[in-house]
């Protein structure tokens, strides 16, 4: 959504209010499609004695699966934005400080849904406790053991390791 800044600069008004929902469903991160509801953008661009500030709510329900043992995960993700927006950037503010250069109209959806997938998280678990799958035959170890030995710890490196043992030397 474009919001022009023209009113606001000229001292029409002092905010401009926007809510509206964006659909992502075809947005992939970290290979998966995790927003299968319209994400909720809510907020404000405010003008403080000449400096433009953008403050929003990013609200979704978030659709995953858990690293560990692969079950299905969901769960409400809330970011929270503040930024500051700048008609000409003089080299003085980076980009990355959380400001961003505007002419007369700023994108929300270029800067927001940039912010939603920042956030994200590299990967979602079903709980913390999570014991994962069995390496040797699969099985999901949160519903039990499965009776094989995983005791012996297979290494890449074991062969490398025979090198440097005393009976080597």
């Amino acid at each position: 959504m474009k919001v022009s800044l023209k009113e606001l600069r000229s001292g029409v008004c002092s905010h401009i209010d926007f809510d509206y929902t964006i659909d992502l469903s075809k947005e992939e991160v970290n290979f998966e499609f995790p927003f299968k509801k319209p994400v909720r953008l809510s907020g404000s661009i405010s003008d403080m004695a000449g400096v433009l500030n953008l403050s929003a709510d990013i609200e979704t329900e978030v659709s995953s699966q858990c690293a560990r043992c692969g079950k299905p995960v969901e769960y409400n993700k809330l970011v929270e934005v503040d930024f500051v927006l700048v008609a000409e950037n003089d080299g003085t503010a980076d980009e990355g400080d959380g400001v961003f250069t505007v002419g007369d109209e700023v994108d929300l959806d270029e800067i927001l849904v940039s912010e939603l997938i920042l956030n994200m998280d590299m990967i979602t678990l079903c709980s913390e406790d999570c014991k994962g799958l069995c390496f040797k035959c699969g099985v999901d170890l949160n519903l039990g053991e499965c009776g094989c030995d995983r005791t012996g710890k297979i290494s890449p490196f074991a062969d490398l390791a025979k090198l440097f043992t005393d009976d080597n030397n």
